[in-house]
C-alpha cells in the first residue's frame, strides 16, 4: 500500500473515531484527518553546532548526536501532532529501547546539521526511527542513525496505542514509511 493511500486510510478512520466519539474538531484537525492530509510536509530539523558541542580535537563529541537525534524526533513528533508534553500528560511515555549512530564525516563547531528523522516501523506497541544528518551548506552526509522505542503507561507497563489511543495510533500509522 502506498504512504498516499495509508494515509488517506488513516485519515478516514481518523474521522470516523472522532465522529463516533462525538469529538469536536477544529478546522486544522478536519484539514488533516480529511483531503489535504498529503499535502503536510515534515519540515528537516536544523541543529546549529555549538562551541560547548566540540572535543578536544574542535569537532562535534560523538556523544552529542544521539541528544540531536531525540531533539529530531521531538520535534518530528510536535509537526505530527503528538508532542512528548502531550503523551506524558495522558499518562504515556516512550523509552528508548536501543539507539545507534554512524559517522560518516565530522561536523565542527558553528556548522549547521539538516536532521531528517522518518518513522520506518510502527505496530501500536513500538516503534522505530531512522536519521540521516547532512551539512546544510555542502549536503554532505555527516551521520546516520536509528533508534527505537516502546510504549509504557506511567507504572512501566507496556500499552497497545492502538487498543488504548486509536486517535495517536493513527497519527503514528500515518507517517510511517513502509
Amino acid at each position: 500500500m502506498s504512504r498516499a493511500a495509508r494515509r488517506s486510510k488513516a485519515a478516514a478512520i481518523g474521522l470516523c473515531i472522532a465522529r463516533k466519539e462525538g469529538i469536536q474538531m477544529s478546522e486544522k484537525e478536519i484539514e488533516v484527518y480529511g483531503k489535504q492530509v498529503d499535502e503536510i510536509k515534515i519540515r528537516p530539523y536544523e541543529h546549529h553546532a555549538k562551541y560547548y558541542e566540540t572535543d578536544q580535537m574542535g569537532i562535534i563529541h560523538h556523544s552529542n548526536y544521539i541528544k540531536w537525534m531525540e531533539e529530531a524526533r521531538m520535534d518530528l513528533m510536535d509537526q505530527i501532532g503528538l508532542s512528548y508534553k502531550e503523551m506524558e500528560a495522558m499518562e504515556i511515555i516512550s523509552p528508548v529501547l536501543s539507539v545507534s549512530c554512524e559517522y560518516h564525516s565530522m561536523v565542527h563547531f558553528d556548522d549547521v546539521v539538516v536532521i531528517e528523522p522518518r518513522i520506518t516501523k510502527y505496530n501500536g506497541i513500538k516503534m522505530e526511527v531512522e536519521y540521516r544528518m547532512t551539512d546544510k551548506v555542502t549536503g554532505e552526509l555527516r551521520t546516520t542513525g536509528t533508534s527505537s522505542h516502546c510504549f509504557l503507561n506511567r507504572s512501566g507497563r507496556p500499552i497497545s496505542l492502538k487498543r488504548s489511543y486509536p486517535e495517536i495510533d493513527t497519527k503514528f500509522f500515518e507517517y510511517t514509511d513502509i
